[in-house]
């Protein structure tokens, strides 16, 4: 008899430590669900699929065509927003409004960064447009007259640019150590009294017939209707500083999709599509 309530004993406690054990093993998997449950997702802000990129009016339009349809090949859907002034896509950038914008060179996002703070990079090359000398009414720069009166872009990187191609012409020359932000403040020497007319980077090719020349970016040369022809001086591409780029916010440059967009304009379809565009003006620069 009492080895018969032992085993009963023995056996209710066996019973009743398995159905502990059992229901500690639930409240512990419960209290892992709940923590998954009320644990944040991760959100992998670099893992985009859909972008929007600020690119400038006119030609670069339909270039940015083609990358569109690339980046679509790779997985990426692109939208472009487009700009009229050189002002305005870095601060969409910076704000959120856009992913990348493709416009500017180095010198020009440098100084954006020292007068508004900016946190945006350099992703991926794109071309550059050596900036030139347009006249209608000479044909050699050294035909300007005593007094000419030549138009320059009045943002500081272009307008240091457009100073440094008319010393390197002769027209003018600038203080000792000046840099690619010179100004007109800097100039030492003006054997022509050649006066300087700051004027905005999108005006100074349409003002040229109120000028004895100007100097233009290409870009803005083609969309002022100025030709190869019109051209009488041209900085030098070898070596050349002002390579545009796609440009992204600091703390994405190494984001996947950030090589996906790159890669999608860095191709030959592309190149293809800006050489028949540009006509020769721009070189592909990557």
């Amino acid at each position: 008899m009492t080895k018969t309530l032992n085993l009963l004993i023995e056996k209710t406690s066996l019973t009743r430590r398995a159905g502990l054990a059992l229901a500690a093993s639930a409240v512990a998997a419960a209290f892992v669900s709940a923590s998954l449950a009320l644990a944040p997702t991760p959100v992998f802000a670099q893992d985009k699929t859909s972008v929007k990129v600020g690119i400038m009016s006119g030609e670069d339009e339909d270039v940015w065509r083609v990358a569109v349809a690339e980046a679509g090949k790779k997985g990426l859907s692109v939208e472009t927003v487009v700009f009229n002034d050189y002002t305005q896509p870095n601060e969409a950038l910076e704000r959120g409004e856009i992913d990348a914008n493709a416009f500017q060179h180095l010198p020009y996002l440098e100084n954006q960064i020292q007068q508004h703070g900016y946190k945006i990079v350099p992703a991926g090359f794109t071309a550059v447009w050596p900036i030139g000398v347009y006249s209608r009414k000479v044909s050699k720069i050294a035909d300007l007259p005593e007094g000419a009166v030549v138009g320059v872009p009045n943002d500081p990187s272009n307008e240091g640019r457009a100073l440094l191609v008319l010393q390197t012409e002769g027209l003018i020359k600038l203080k000792e150590g000046t840099g690619i932000l010179a100004t007109i403040t800097d100039i030492a020497e003006n054997p022509k009294n050649i006066e300087i007319k700051e004027l905005d980077a999108g005006i100074v090719g349409r003002s040229i017939d109120d000028l004895d020349a100007a100097v233009v970016n290409t870009d803005w040369a083609l969309k002022s209707g100025l030709t190869p022809e019109n051209r009488i001086a041209q900085e030098a591409v070898d070596g050349n500083p002002y390579r545009n780029f796609i440009a992204v916010k600091e703390d994405q440059k190494d984001a996947p999709w950030v090589k996906t967009l790159v890669s999608a304009y860095q191709n030959d379809a592309v190149k293809a599509e800006f050489d028949r565009v540009y006509k020769g003006t721009g070189i592909s620069a990557y």
